[in-house]
């Protein structure tokens, strides 16, 4: 049994992942800006950037999981993503040190290899296309710094794609709710394929790498065989009872156009839109990883997509239209 601090552990993954190492019998302590409404009691209210009160929440640990992050498409400004995202890492390895404690997990992204290495594995050149992408790679450098420093600390460090499943409000929640909601349009011929990741799954092998020897371990996380988005449509199609062929197809060009617009609209009200130039580029864009790695571990995710989709789908709320 570890003592466990889940940073970030209010959130989505990190409410998963809390549930999952309670199970397995390990004392778990939350540190976060936020309350959990899953388990309020355990959670350490403070900032990832505090150093201070990261070294007292730390106290007696043996494991700590980074799942703190500045993360969405519209943060504003920019620096925020450095400040939160690397500025957290600086504070994590320094209260760290000062508690010997020699075992971080980190969760970082998929989006440190940018949109242009379809397919890419964990030697491919790091080449963000935004600034959460640099930000977590900057942030990984931290990390691995303070693990070659010491040859007993122990790095995990996981890139999973998009992440999915019950109580998610991200990518594929929008996307479910369009399709529900017969509004769904598709921009471009949706032979694009994307790496997907479901959180049940994601967990259980951050669970099953608890006892990581010393070293650095990186691994690619996603859950396979990648969809096409005409694929991963007709599949969500099926799933609300929503029809969802149709001959008519928005351009990419003019996507895109309309992308800018809503920018601008942003930019002016100060209020991002559900439509912006980032999530038409990701929308359109083969978005997959390698996880060859992963599968030479011999982990074996629980569900499949199809199952974690359904799963996701039973769990939202049927909101009026």
């Amino acid at each position: 049994m570890m003592k466990i601090v889940v940073i970030g552990g209010s959130g989505f993954i990190g409410t998963r992942l809390v549930s999952q190492l309670l199970q397995r019998g390990h004392e778990v302590a939350i540190y976060d800006i936020a309350a959990s409404t899953a388990y309020p009691e355990r959670v350490v209210f403070g900032d990832v950037r505090d150093t201070a009160a990261l070294t007292r929440a730390l106290a007696g640990a043996d494991c700590a999981v980074n799942l703190a992050a500045q993360h969405r498409d519209d943060v504003r400004p920019e620096s925020l993503y450095f400040d939160v995202n690397v500025n957290g890492a600086e504070s994590l390895v320094t209260a760290a040190e000062k508690n010997s404690l020699r075992r971080i997990f980190f969760v970082s992204s998929a989006a440190v290899y940018g949109f242009n290495q379809p397919n890419a594995d964990e030697s491919a050149p790091l080449a963000p296309a935004n600034a959460y992408g640099k930000s977590k790679a900057e942030a990984e450098s931290v990390y691995r710094r303070w693990c070659v420093s010491d040859a007993l600390r122990a790095l995990v460090i996981v890139r999973p794609t998009v992440v999915f499943g019950e109580g998610n409000r991200g990518n594929v929640y929008h996307l479910i709710e369009q399709i529900r909601r017969g509004r769904f349009l598709m921009i471009g011929n949706g032979n694009n394929r994307k790496s997907i990741a479901y959180v049940g799954n994601l967990v259980e092998f951050l669970c099953a790498w608890l006892d990581a020897r010393p070293g650095v371990h990186l691994y690619n996380y996603a859950d396979k065989p990648d969809k096409s988005v005409r694929e991963l449509v007709a599949t969500i199609g099926a799933l609300t009872d929503r029809r969802t062929a149709s001959g008519f197809a928005l351009p990419y060009w003019l996507a895109w156009s309309i992308g800018c617009l809503c920018d601008c609209i942003a930019a002016i009200r100060r209020k991002p839109l559900l439509i912006s130039r980032v999530r038409v580029r990701k929308f359109c864009a083969d978005t997959q990883i390698d996880t060859a790695a992963l599968e030479r571990t011999g982990f074996k995710p629980s569900h499949t997509i199809d199952e974690g989709l359904t799963k996701m789908v039973a769990s939202m709320p049927r909101e009026r239209d």
